[in-house]
């Protein structure tokens, strides 16, 4: 959690960081749009000062978990972050400590690598409908239609498709930060030669032959081919900026 603190117990910084911790469990024990409580109630429920409210609202304010409404109907509701939120947060954790996109390919691949496998065994139905169309959409792209804009849009349906029918969401987690941080941290452009988004389509529609046809292992070694590629690039890339 967030809140958790290495300050002295029984320090206004501590309580502060308790009040928070409270405040969120309170939110994530009740529905969206739940009143919590208002600033009295909570004041004599959790047993601490004004200020020590406040400021640990301010705090669970800004991690999307509270809103907090004045006047008359107001007070404490339990709200949720975004999408968007989440994934932001933890790219930019990863920029501010000096992490590089070969530091977050070396983890994404193995992420990916298991998104695949695990979708090979997916029997859901509407899911793999989907997966074909979107394979069937990446085989009719058009020389007009051909754009780095248009392939990355086509990498990142097919990694979110996979990562739902991995069946296991800390893996679309992980995928999602990893091309947020690639796409809008780095500001890394992929794609930009006509050959390049060939030979990536055509990866894209062996993998999705690979996962239809139920094959894991197949599966897993074009997903290592599609990110030996990656890699590749992030290499000449390295090397052009030297």
């Amino acid at each position: 959690m967030p809140y958790e603190s290495t300050l002295q117990i029984g320090s206004a910084g501590s309580r502060v960081s308790e009040t928070a911790r409270r405040l969120a469990e309170r939110s994530l024990s009740v529905a969206e749009g739940e009143h919590i409580g208002s600033e009295t109630e909570l004041l004599t429920e959790l047993g601490v000062s004004r200020p020590t409210l406040r400021q640990a609202a301010k705090i669970v304010e800004a991690d999307r978990l509270i809103a907090v409404r004045k006047g008359q109907g107001g007070g404490f509701f339990a709200t949720r972050p975004s999408a968007a939120d989440v994934i932001r947060a933890p790219a930019r954790f990863l920029r501010l400590n000096g992490a590089t996109l070969d530091h977050v390919h070396a983890v994404t691949r193995l992420i990916a690598a298991e998104a695949a496998a695990l979708a090979a065994q997916c029997q859901d139905e509407d899911l793999r409908t989907a997966l074909r169309a979107h394979r069937d959409l990446v085989a009719g792209v058009q020389p007009a239609d051909d754009s780095p804009e248009a392939l990355i849009q086509m990498e990142t349906r097919l990694a979110r498709m996979m990562s739902s029918m991995s069946g296991n969401p800390a893996i679309g987690l992980f995928m999602e930060i990893g091309y947020t941080f690639g796409r809008e941290e780095q500001n890394i452009r992929f794609y930009q030669q006509a050959e390049d988004r060939a030979r990536a389509r055509s990866l894209q529609i062996q993998l999705c032959n690979a996962i239809l046809e139920g094959d894991p292992e197949i599966a897993r070694l074009l997903t290592a081919r599609r990110t030996a590629m990656i890699a590749e690039w992030l290499s000449e890339q390295s090397r052009g900026k030297k």
